[in-house]
């Protein structure tokens, strides 16, 4: 398989992507799928120019006709997007199966009516059931800024969003 890494981080791309989880899952480009930054011509530089590596930056469209492509290439990928509910679109409701089975949840900034698991690392409901739905589908979410920093996975905090 082509992906090396899949993330959640409401930045998507920027340093801490492109280097230091870079060392730790070896990348030749990023895919970060996100419809409002992929029809946003100043963001969408703003994230290629982020990367030294290749760079897409993709609306989940695009993404669904050009996942397999992502699959059968020689290159690894990162696979990126800005919030759970894209996530669980694209390993859930599509069924794309990246080849790995750990997703990890990196900066999800603190939001209205979010609950804060960790520094810089808050969630919604709706997100929640997001993560409970790739959970149930036989991933395992992990929370980490970076890998050092880890503050578990999703088992340990999906009880204060009441599931069982």
């Amino acid at each position: 398989m082509s992906i090396s890494f899949v993330r959640v981080d409401d930045r998507m791309i920027h340093g801490q992507t492109c280097t230091r989880w870079a060392l730790e899952y070896p990348c030749d480009g990023i895919v970060a799928v996100n419809d409002a930054a992929a029809t946003n011509s100043i963001l969408k530089a703003a994230y290629k120019n982020a990367s030294n590596k290749k760079t897409f930056v993709w609306t989940m469209e695009d993404w669904q006709k050009k996942c397999q492509k992502v699959l059968t290439s020689d290159s690894r990928y990162f696979l990126i997007t800005k919030n759970p509910i894209d996530m669980k679109m694209i390993l859930v409701d599509q069924k794309f199966d990246p080849g790995i089975k750990t997703i990890i949840i990196g900066p999800c900034n603190e939001r209205p009516g979010s609950i804060q698991l960790g520094n810089n690392q808050s969630i919604t409901k709706d997100e929640a059931v997001a993560l409970e739905s790739i959970m149930q589908a036989g991933y395992e979410v992990e929370f980490a800024l970076i890998k050092e920093k880890a503050i578990g996975n999703w088992k340990k905090f999906r009880g204060q969003f009441g599931f069982s």
